[in-house]
């Protein structure tokens, strides 16, 4: 008993020493009793299957069409990893809640596995307005969206040319676009970027020649010494008990990693053009004010149009908002969907 005592803190000492951190409320892996939850899957416009996670609360009465928000996962994630948590919390508060997979990603259909294509995430969301506007249960003309991380520049995108999502919000938003054209505080250089650009074509030659799909970037497999600072955030979430999760069928632990082919689809994603054009729906963009990306959110807010918000979460990181509930301003959230999808 004592040998298997010393052998668990010696494992909570690695951990601890590689980064992982519990504590402020991580519950990635929340389930809430308040809610049924059904898997629901349904076709994009390219009849591609895009897969969610519905929540119900318990208490909703028949005949009642209820306010909806489409939830999204982090860039590289899975519905499991995020989005389920704040699409229960959500839930718990009286709206029907949609988790989705992106395509190519989790259980949506796409291949190759992990594929980039900013167009197709987009269109995911508009999919999940399809799906729940024609549920009897969902009032068509009260849908949010929610994108966190990544997705909230998909949710964005996706707004532009969706008048249905009537309310947009973010949290730790990254803009995909700006993040691979210049990464973080614009500290690529233009030859750098040409290189990657170079890289991604040579092995398209190799994959239309028959080689393995190659896959980069995203979360490490492996701590080292000399990990950055932002790589252990992401993989305290990513690679550890505290939200690791493996899709059913997916071959290896490739979870957050693009392919390099695809990948420089991001290249020519700009979701912040024209962002101004949806006003007078309202956007709300959440960070957390210690957060290394929090230069998208501020660059979002700054050319949105009216009525818009800027909410930080003071003494937040980047990952801190995926999943720490002591943390995610939840309440804010659910005042800012009862404000703006209400009934007319």
């Amino acid at each position: 008993m004592k040998k298997t005592l010393l052998s668990l803190a010696l494992l909570a000492s690695s951990f601890t020493a590689l980064g992982q951190d519990m504590s402020n409320g991580a519950n990635n892996f929340y389930k809430s009793d308040r809610l049924v939850a059904e898997k629901v899957a349904f076709n994009n416009q390219y009849r591609m299957k895009v897969a969610g996670n519905l929540f119900l609360p318990k208490d909703r009465r028949p005949g009642v069409r209820y306010p909806a928000i489409i939830v999204g996962h982090p860039m590289g994630a899975v519905k499991e990893q995020s989005s389920n948590l704040y699409a229960q919390k959500l839930a718990e508060q009286g709206f029907i809640t949609l988790a989705i997979d992106l395509p190519f990603w989790g259980e949506s259909e796409g291949q190759p596995r992990n594929a980039v294509a900013p167009d197709l995430y987009a269109e995911a969301f508009s999919a999940a307005v399809d799906y729940l506007g024609t549920q009897t249960f969902v009032d068509r003309e009260r849908i949010g969206v929610l994108g966190i991380c990544g997705s909230g520049s998909f949710v964005i995108s996706a707004a532009k040319i969706d008048p249905r999502m009537k309310a947009i919000a973010t949290v730790s938003m990254y803009d995909m676009g700006a993040a691979n054209r210049n990464a973080l505080n614009h500290s690529l250089t233009l030859d750098q970027r040409k290189q990657i650009i170079a890289a991604a074509a040579a092995q398209r030659y190799a994959e239309f020649e028959g080689r393995e799909v190659a896959v980069s970037g995203g979360t490490d497999l492996e701590l080292t010494q000399d990990t950055h600072p932002i790589q252990r955030e992401f993989y305290d979430f990513y690679r550890t008990s505290r939200g690791e999760f493996t899709p059913a069928g997916a071959s290896d632990q490739r979870t957050t990693k693009p392919t390099v082919t695809s990948n420089v689809k991001f290249m020519n994603f700009y979701p912040f053009n024209d962002i101004e054009t949806i006003s007078p729906r309202p956007m709300l963009f959440i960070a957390g004010d210690q957060a290394h990306s929090k230069e998208f959110s501020e660059e979002a807010y700054r050319l949105a149009g009216q009525p818009k918000e800027l909410y930080w979460v003071k003494d937040a990181g980047h990952v801190d908002l995926y999943d720490r509930t002591d943390l995610i301003p939840f309440e804010k959230l659910a005042s800012f969907f009862k404000q703006n999808l209400r009934a007319n």
